[in-house]
């Protein structure tokens, strides 16, 4: 189950994977599969070639692709969400969900 974000930053994100894009989105989530993470950030394309070489560029493996959505994305967790998020300068993302604190110790 998916909260934390709004009908326009979804359909933002659409957009952009629809348009070829990569696109990044993060939202709290709860899944008993992992029971220790609080959120997720999905990294989508609907450029599988263009998605798949962002993948092995940021040390992800193809199985870890999901496609049946109809928005191919790649699902970030823990230190490795963190990391690419920082990496692409997802400020803001980071500190809405608590993985970084913002300047203002927030």
């Amino acid at each position: 189950m998916a909260f934390g974000i709004d009908r326009q930053e979804l359909y933002d994100w659409k957009k952009k994977v629809t348009q070829g894009e990569i696109a990044f989105i993060t939202h709290y989530w709860l899944d008993d599969r992992f029971p220790t993470m609080r959120t997720v950030t999905k990294v989508g394309c609907s450029n599988l070639d263009i998605l798949l070489a962002w993948g092995k560029e940021n040390k992800l493996v193809k199985e870890q692709l999901h496609t049946r959505s109809g928005y191919p994305h790649y699902d970030l967790f823990g230190e490795q969400q963190k990391e690419i998020l920082l990496l692409y300068g997802q400020i803001e993302q980071l500190q809405r969900f608590k993985l970084i604190q913002n300047e203002n110790n927030e």
